[in-house]
């Protein structure tokens, strides 16, 4: 999203927000990250979710932000769009996220969450689901359409989650008070609104999210860094992330080692972030594919777990307050 701000109002702003920390880690390069592939696309300008392909080698998915035509783009390992998905007769309200999952059959597909609301007035928002085509080409496509209820009133959110384990969905909410963990029913109704309750806490600007390929551990990003659980409330680690333009999208590299971030602007990067040590330590892959019906891997009880680990604990502070400028300074769309 861009900034409706004066560039010198933010200037100021930014200036005396950090007046009194240290700059954040990630201003600096990260060790082992390089870029994995530029986007190409002109179209994709505000690319705001990222999923790895579970049918396609080396294919990322990804979309545009609000406003946007409600497709999505298959990218190549060279940055090229090797098919879009029209989903159709959906409007992309305000979409912020996707991940990778399974359809009631066990098929590789797709989801989108159209989640975001700047404003906090929705009282209703919706993931959408799609089959990921075996043969990749330009489609017009059919949609299923999962309505979803906050049962704490609603809530900004531009994070999406689904287990491996069981295609449960998690959305992560964004609130410079302190965000949270949603977690779906453990089946989706098409019929009814499906309601989202709270499970644990989350850092306050998280703008993606995904599960590691095992379900076995998952991941936050804000614009800074990530955040690794290894279930909700139950915190790893965090690491830093390259300096991007304004750091949207993370999903997991198929062997589970590395991460990939994603930025929102045009031709933008995706970067390729290893584990560091200490995480790959205590979230190593397995090689054991999940089982199809694995239970949630925390029980239905809010659960509040220990925050970032002690390698970023002293940024935390400044983290927040980062946090509340980057919110202020984001585009608000009216709905």
């Amino acid at each position: 999203m861009r900034s409706r701000r004066p560039a010198v109002l933010a200037a100021a702003l930014a200036a005396a927000v950090l007046a009194g920390a240290a700059p954040p880690a990630a201003a600096q390069p990260v060790e082992g990250a390089e870029v994995a592939v530029r986007l190409e696309d002109p179209r994709v300008v505000e690319s705001s979710g990222l999923a790895l392909s579970r049918r396609h080698r080396a294919v990322l998915w990804t979309h545009n932000d609000s406003g946007g035509e409600p497709e999505l783009y298959a990218v190549g390992s060279d940055g090229r769009t090797l098919a879009t998905l029209r989903l159709d007769g959906v409007e992309a309200r305000d979409w912020e996220a996707m991940a990778a999952g399974r359809d009631d059959r066990g098929r590789p597909a797709l989801f989108v969450g159209d989640i975001g609301d700047n404003q906090g007035l929705w009282p209703e928002v919706a993931v959408y689901r799609v089959a990921e085509p075996a043969v990749l080409r330009d489609a017009t496509v059919p949609a299923t359409r999962f309505r979803l209820r906050y049962a704490d009133g609603p809530r900004d959110a531009e994070a999406l989650l689904v287990d491996p384990r069981g295609d449960r969905l998690y959305v992560a909410t964004k609130d410079t008070a302190g965000g949270g963990l949603y977690r779906a029913p453990a089946e989706l109704s098409r019929d009814r609104v499906n309601v989202l309750r709270r499970v644990a806490d989350v850092p306050p600007v998280v703008t993606d999210g995904a599960f590691a390929p095992d379900g076995a551990s998952f991941v936050l990003r804000d614009y800074q860094g990530a955040y690794v659980y290894a279930a909700p409330g139950r915190g790893v680690d965090a690491f830093e992330l390259p300096l991007q333009q304004q750091g949207e999208s993370i999903t997991w590299s198929a062997d589970g080692r590395s991460v990939l971030a994603g930025s929102e602007g045009a031709a933008s990067e995706v970067w390729r972030v290893p584990l560091p040590a200490a995480v790959l330590a205590q979230v190593a892959p397995t090689t054991r594919p999940p089982a199809a019906t694995a239970a949630p891997a925390a029980a239905e009880g809010r659960e509040r777990g220990r925050g970032p680990a002690p390698a970023l604990a002293v940024a935390a502070a400044a983290l927040a307050l980062v946090a509340a400028l980057a919110l202020l300074l984001r585009r608000r769309r009216s709905p």
